[in-house]
C-alpha cells in the first residue's frame, strides 16, 4: 500500500472510530485549560493509527499529539487523532481526523477526514490534493482584501501585545474573519477554496503538516514566519500568503490591547 492509500485509510478508521464513541458517550478530561481537553477517543483513534503504522512502517518516525512517539530516518509521521476535540466534545461537528508525512524535503503527504460531512482530503506536493477522490480546483492568486482569513487566537496571549499587533494588521487586511475551531478543516477548507488564507502562531506540527500538505497539492503555499517571539503559520494562494506575511511584520502603530 502506498503512503497516500495509507493515510487515506488511517484517518477515515481514526475519524470513524471517534465519531462511533462519541455518540455512545465520552468523559472529558482537561490537560491545560478548559478549552484544552482530551476523550478516550482521542487516545483510542491514536492507538488505532499508531498501531497501523508500526506494523507497515516500521522504520518511519511517529509522533501524535496525545503522546505517542519513535524516532525514524528521514520520514516522519504526525497524528492528530480527533482535531477539534473542544468542538467534538461539545456538540460542534467542526472536526478531524488527520495525518501528515513529512520527508527531508518537507511535507509529503496529508490526509484530513471531516466526518461530520463524510469529507476526505488527501494530497501533497506531488500528489494533486483530492476531495472524496475528485481534485480540488487548483489555487489562483487573489488578494487578501478579497478572501476570508481562517484564525485563532487564544484569549491568554491577548496580553501580549506584539503578537496582538501583528495579528490585528493581518487580518484587518482580509475580506472577512473565521474562528471554526480546527486547524486542519480549516487548511483542508483552504486547499478546496472554501476558505481563502490560513493563519494561526505556533501550532504544534500535526496540527500544521497534514493541512499543509494538503495546500501544497492544490498548488498553494504554506510557509512559517517568525516575528518576534512569534511563529506564524500562513497557507493560501501565493499573493494572499505575500501580504499575510507583510501585514504581519508591520503592525499598525496604534494597535494595542484594551
Amino acid at each position: 500500500m502506498d503512503d497516500f492509500s495509507l493515510a487515506e485509510e488511517l484517518v477515515r478508521d481514526a475519524g470513524t472510530l471517534a465519531s462511533s464513541m462519541l455518540n455512545e458517550g465520552l468523559e472529558t478530561h482537561y490537560k491545560t485549560s478548559v478549552s484544552d481537553v482530551v476523550s478516550a477517543a482521542d487516545h483510542a483513534a491514536e492507538r488505532l493509527v499508531v498501531g497501523r503504522l508500526r506494523t507497515l512502517r516500521p522504520d518511519d518516525g511517529l509522533v501524535g499529539e496525545e503522546g505517542s512517539t519513535s524516532p525514524g530516518d528521514g520520514r516522519t509521521w504526525y497524528v492528530d487523532p480527533v482535531d477539534g476535540t473542544y468542538n467534538f466534545l461539545s456538540g460542534v461537528p467542526y472536526w478531524c481526523s488527520a495525518v501528515g508525512l513529512v520527508d527531508r524535503a518537507g511535507p509529503a503527504v496529508g490526509a484530513v477526514y471531516y466526518p461530520a460531512v463524510d469529507e476526505l482530503w488527501i494530497g501533497g506536493p506531488d500528489h494533486s490534493t483530492m476531495l472524496n477522490g475528485v481534485p480540488v480546483t487548483a489555487l489562483v492568486d487573489q488578494s487578501l482584501d478579497k478572501l476570508s482569513i481562517a484564525t485563532y487566537l487564544h484569549p491568554r496571549h491577548l496580553g501580549d501585545r506584539e503578537r496582538v499587533a501583528s495579528w490585528q494588521a493581518a487580518i484587518g487586511r482580509a475580506a472577512t474573519v473565521r474562528m471554526l475551531g480546527s486547524a486542519s478543516v480549516d487548511l483542508a477548507s483552504v486547499a478546496s477554496g472554501r476558505l481563502g488564507i490560513f493563519l494561526q502562531a505556533n501550532l504544534k506540527p500535526w496540527d500544521w503538516f497534514p493541512g499543509a500538505a494538503l495546500v501544497l497539492g492544490a498548488g498553494g503555499v504554506a510557509e512559517t514566519l517568525q516575528v518576534g517571539a512569534t511563529t506564524w503559520h500562513i497557507a493560501g494562494n501565493r499573493q494572499a500568503v505575500a501580504e499575510t506575511s507583510e501585514a504581519l511584520q508591520l503592525p499598525a502603530p496604534s494597535a494595542s490591547v484594551g
